[in-house]
């Protein structure tokens, strides 16, 4: 069945209602208006306002009860309508969500998702395009997933929903609905922490994530065409835990990486995969790492966004640096 990344996750939220009685949906405006993406269509109508339940405009209220309801039995999925407003739910989140493990010595887990859009391009008002993956990496005991297409998204928001611990789901707003693939309409799931390669090649690793990747397709057919550069493709999918097992086999084999994403460059995924091929393929490398992203200031009013986002000339422009002789 051919699907838009929205079509799979409704899917998903669908089979996990079905599959299992403490499977709950709340947020703001999920219920009879589906979401503001519409993620959560058609949902209450279909298992009623006690499973799909709108809340208040209160992040923190949200998460907050999220985190009762998981430690009490429950799996609940929040969304959060825009992932610029996590600030608000930050406390609930990091201090309480992801250290329920710890603080308890493992008598309390606590098995929540939040899904929360975000992402550049589509001329969204101010902090509703902000990337903030980065902040959420340096979060013991939370995981951080970001589907590039329909098919990843259902299996590993399914994925999410099984974990015992919190997960943090972020959409990419662009690839909502920019193109269709093929989903199978049954239940699976797709492995938390494991990277995907999209692409094999020998000259080059390529590293990204979410809106990025079909960015950094795009990018190696330039390579190949342009310079005959083979390019390997990884789609990293979680970004916390990283797949590094995966990172690292791909740059001993080419010898050269670059990492792309359109959060800011400070502290974000880039660095944090920069530091691993430091630590595992430093004696691999020919070239110095590139990282193509987004620059560290405030996202830009939208006029302004397509200088500020990578695009595939910028990436293609680094894959010319690192193949310097």
């Amino acid at each position: 069945m051919q699907s838009t990344m929205i079509e799979a996750l409704n899917q998903a939220l669908a089979l996990e209602l079905e599959r299992d009685k403490r499977v709950v949906l709340l947020g703001q405006d999920i219920g009879p208006n589906g979401g503001v993406f519409r993620v959560t269509e058609h949902l209450q109508k279909k298992f009623g306002g006690q499973r799909v339940f709108d809340t208040p405009l209160s992040e923190s209220a949200i998460i907050g009860s999220s985190v009762g309801m998981a430690v009490y039995g429950l799996r609940p999925i929040a969304e959060i309508q825009f992932a610029g407003f996590l600030f608000v739910c930050m406390n609930q989140l990091v201090t309480q969500a992801a250290r329920m493990r710890t603080r308890s010595a493992g008598v309390f887990t606590c098995p929540l998702v939040v899904r929360a859009p975000y992402g550049g391009g589509v001329r969204t008002p101010e902090l509703h395009s902000d990337s903030l993956e980065g902040i959420f990496m340096q979060t013991p005991g939370l995981k951080v997933v970001i589907p590039s297409n329909p098919y990843d998204a259902k299996g590993l928001l399914s994925a999410a929903v099984a974990d015992p611990d919190p997960v943090l789901f972020l959409e990419n707003i662009k690839l909502y609905r920019s193109f269709r693939q093929e989903v199978p309409a049954e239940h699976y799931t797709i492995p938390l922490g494991k990277a995907n390669v999209l692409q094999e090649g020998s000259d080059v690793s390529v590293f990204a994530y979410g809106a990025m990747v079909p960015v950094a397709q795009e990018a190696a057919k330039l390579a190949q065409k342009e310079m005959g550069t083979s390019v390997e493709v990884i789609d990293l999918r979680t970004i916390w835990p990283l797949d590094e097992e995966t990172i690292a086999a791909s740059v001993q084999k080419t010898g050269r990486a670059l990492v792309v994403h359109e959060a800011a460059r400070a502290g974000g995924v880039g660095a944090e995969v920069t530091a691993i091929i430091n630590e595992r393929c430093l004696y691999s490398l020919l070239k110095p790492i590139e990282r193509v992203t987004g620059y560290d200031t405030p996202y830009p009013v939208p006029a302004q966004e397509d200088y500020y986002l990578p695009n595939a000339q910028k990436v293609l422009d680094a894959l010319k640096r690192v193949m310097e002789p």
